[in-house]
């Protein structure tokens, strides 16, 4: 009887000790599980953390780009300089996040503040530089009115210009003298015509200044030029000279005369002192500083 109950307890014992193993390797278990669990739970929270981090990094340099991007349309110094300072403020926070632990939870959410707080500063700014490019905008489109109305005054002026020119020619031409009916008559000693060059003593030269009532009136100096076959002028001295298309030429002689605007009749000597050679001459009659008539004539030996 006493080996049956100590057998008894001794099985006891046995099976207590394997419920209370069975038990500590349940508590085992479910220790061992929970703990697997949170290290997962953990690692999926650090994942999306990082991804979070990610994110905010790429808001940050999108918003860096758009700032960049905005200052090469912005053509006001000030507002340029306000772009640059935001833009310098996103990089900064942009290389803070990139020291930031992913797990910084708080830290994150006050970047993603400041984040935004640049977004509504950038959103008005990008207000201020539409309406500065619409001001530019009417400022061109009025700048080019203005240079279009320029162009078509300066246009207009030229063409003015052109055809108070041709009016101007017009009454130039209108108001210049003419000499008709010119003659020279060589003479001897006694005033007779002759025709042998070396009886010959003065060149008469006549002409008549046609009547012009456009033509200015008044004092006239007329210059004439008597030209030998060789193409030289005859003068008593090179330094008789005037002006003629912006050069001085010699003259053979001149004469002042009162010009009315009625035809005038003129008469001119010449004494020869110099050889003349047979062949053909020619006289050229000059009035304010104006070619206004010329003849050839011959002198035979």
């Amino acid at each position: 009887m006493n080996s049956e109950n100590k057998e008894n307890k001794e099985i006891n014992k046995l099976s207590l000790l394997i419920v209370t193993i069975i038990v500590l390797l349940l508590l085992i278990g479910g220790a061992v599980y929970y703990i697997y669990h949170q290290e997962q739970q953990m690692s999926d929270l650090v994942a999306t953390f990082d991804l979070e981090k990610e994110s905010l990094a790429d808001d940050f340099n999108e918003l860096s780009l758009q700032y960049e991007g905005y200052k090469f349309s912005v053509n006001n110094d000030s507002l340029l300089t306000l772009l640059s300072t935001e833009q310098a403020k996103v990089q900064r926070l942009m290389e803070e996040l990139r020291t930031v632990k992913a797990t910084n939870a708080k830290r994150i959410s006050e970047l993603k503040k400041e984040l935004e707080t640049l977004r509504r500063i950038m959103r008005n700014y990008v207000i201020q530089i539409d309406s500065l490019n619409q001001v530019n905008q009417q400022l061109t489109k009025e700048k080019d009115q203005a240079v279009r109305r320029y162009r078509q005054a300066s246009s207009t002026a030229a063409q003015l210009t052109k055809e108070l020119e041709k009016q101007n020619e017009k009454v130039t031409l209108a108001s210049r003298l003419d000499a008709t009916g010119i003659t020279v008559t060589p003479i001897n000693s006694r005033g007779k015509e002759v025709k042998r060059i070396k009886q010959m003593e003065q060149f008469v030269v006549n002409f008549h200044i046609v009547k012009n009532i456009t033509a200015p009136v008044g004092e006239k100096t007329i210059y004439v030029r008597l030209k030998k076959p060789d193409d030289d002028i005859l003068v008593k001295s090179r330094a008789d000279v005037f002006l003629f298309e912006g050069k001085e030429i010699n003259y053979s002689m001149k004469k002042t005369v009162e010009y009315d605007g009625e035809e005038l009749p003129v008469t001119m000597y010449w004494n020869i002192e110099e050889f003349l050679s047979p062949g053909a001459y020619r006289v050229d009659i000059f009035v304010d500083g104006n070619l206004i008539g010329q003849r050839k004539f011959e002198l035979e030996k």
